[in-house]
């Protein structure tokens, strides 16, 4: 039988770059990205969304390269470009027909190696991200979820927005946009990442062209490992017309051995439509609209969330039924229907989203970041069907104990004031 990772060629350039990429021969389109080891939890507080805005800001023209000849080059040949900023990684991207890849890696390398960062863009720029930011303000999901992360990780990088604030990007100049560029950008924290209809050795040249030239540099990052609190937070916002409630966890690490478990436990309890919360605080007592759970995962820890939306006056009985589902995994076994429903959702989710050129070039790029090594999804499969109802049982009462249960609600909450007694499970 074939293995797919015949397929996946890894290259390690002499300045510490890594140069990834998947051959699928069957696709006409290539994707291809190029992934920097930084994001918002590497930034000091008083920089605080400098990372996002330098991925805005790469955007506005190089050497070569105005605003609009970037945007030009790629629509001339029916490409897409995108760049994302996220706590751990930034990512620029584009996918063009497999002929036009050259091209595309010389748009993304030339953005990211030789932007200008004018002044008066910087500004200009700085209103933009200001936008953003007031646009997730208005959100009352966003907003929740922000004040959420924030008494979690409170005093630690990991709780600060990956947008900064008003105040942190209102001063942001040429100067300090450029010092952060240069220390955070360099080959020893970037991955170059291609999917589809690649040739290895062509992309190889192709990186070692545009970045052979720059020395490795030791950037001194010193990541400490976040202390989670389980705050309790309620915030009386009249203006909003429900309230918003996120509860939660700290979980795993994503390298973790029992990442497939507590994947797993998070689909059971509210991951789809058959999930336990939406069946029960939905379906039979119509608590709410909205209401799931997730999973997110760091280099070193993790965090899982429930959120959902309700009115005032049900918010009690909201968090009293998440608590008791908490309580239910604790205390009794998961069948093995469910269990094995579960599986099947989650190795189903995992192949289709696996299924372009786009999905896989990320893929591989997060799994050289984070694990320094390529998984199939045969291997993946294998752990995932591994899992036994007793490992969920004992992840649960792991997890889900009153005194690491963090809360915070927004809104119209009708005199909410929970206790920690309401948390016990």
């Amino acid at each position: 039988m074939t293995n797919e990772l015949d397929a996946v060629r890894r290259t390690l350039l002499p300045n510490g770059l890594v140069v990834i990429s998947e051959r699928m021969p069957h696709f006409r389109s290539a994707s291809v990205g190029i992934w920097v080891k930084t994001g918002s939890r590497r930034e000091p507080a008083e920089t605080n969304g400098i990372s996002h805005f330098i991925e805005h800001m790469v955007f506005k023209g190089t050497a070569r390269r105005s605003c609009e000849e970037i945007a030009r080059t790629m629509d001339s040949v029916g490409g897409m470009l995108d760049a994302f900023t996220t706590k751990e990684m930034v990512c620029f991207n584009a996918k063009v027909l497999d002929k036009h890849l050259a091209l595309a890696f010389d748009v993304i390398s030339d953005m990211v190696l030789e932007p200008l960062f004018p002044a008066d863009e910087i500004e200009r720029e700085k209103s933009v991200v200001l936008e953003e930011i007031k646009m997730d303000e208005d959100n009352p999901e966003a907003l929740v979820n922000e004040a959420f992360l924030q008494s979690v990780w409170a005093g630690h990088a990991l709780g600060r927005p990956i947008l900064g604030t008003r105040e942190t990007v209102g001063k942001f100049g040429q100067e300090k946009v450029f010092d952060w560029f240069r220390r955070s950008y360099v080959p020893n924290d970037i991955v170059v990442s291609a999917a589809g209809n690649v040739e290895h050795e062509r992309l190889v040249d192709l990186a070692a062209a545009a970045f052979g030239k720059l020395a490795s540099v030791a950037n001194g990052y010193h990541e400490s490992v976040p202390e989670p609190r389980a705050a309790v937070i309620v915030r009386q916002k009249m203006a909003l017309e429900q309230a918003h409630v996120c509860m939660g966890v700290p979980a795993f690490a994503v390298n973790d051995s029992r990442r497939f478990a507590s994947s797993l436990l998070n689909t059971i309890l509210g991951a789809g439509m058959s999930s336990r919360l939406f069946q029960n605080i939905r379906e039979r007592q119509g608590l709410a609209y909205a209401v799931f759970s997730e999973m997110t995962n760091y280099h070193d820890t993790g965090l899982l969330t429930v959120y959902a939306g309700t009115g005032g006056d049900k918010v009690e009985g909201l968090v009293r039924s998440v608590v008791d589902e908490f309580r239910r995994l604790k205390q009794e076994p998961v069948s093995d229907d469910e269990l094995h429903r579960a599986k099947e959702q989650v190795k189903g989710s995992m192949t289709l989203s696996l299924e372009s050129t786009g999905s896989r070039m990320g893929n591989r790029a997060r799994q050289e970041l984070y694990f320094g090594r390529f998984h199939s999804l045969e291997e993946v499969f294998a752990s995932i069907d591994a899992v036994s109802s007793e490992q969920l049982q004992q992840i649960a009462s792991e997890l889900f104990t009153p005194e690491r249960i963090a809360l915070a609600a927004l809104g119209q909450l009708d005199g909410f004031r929970p206790t920690r007694d309401l948390l016990a499970c």
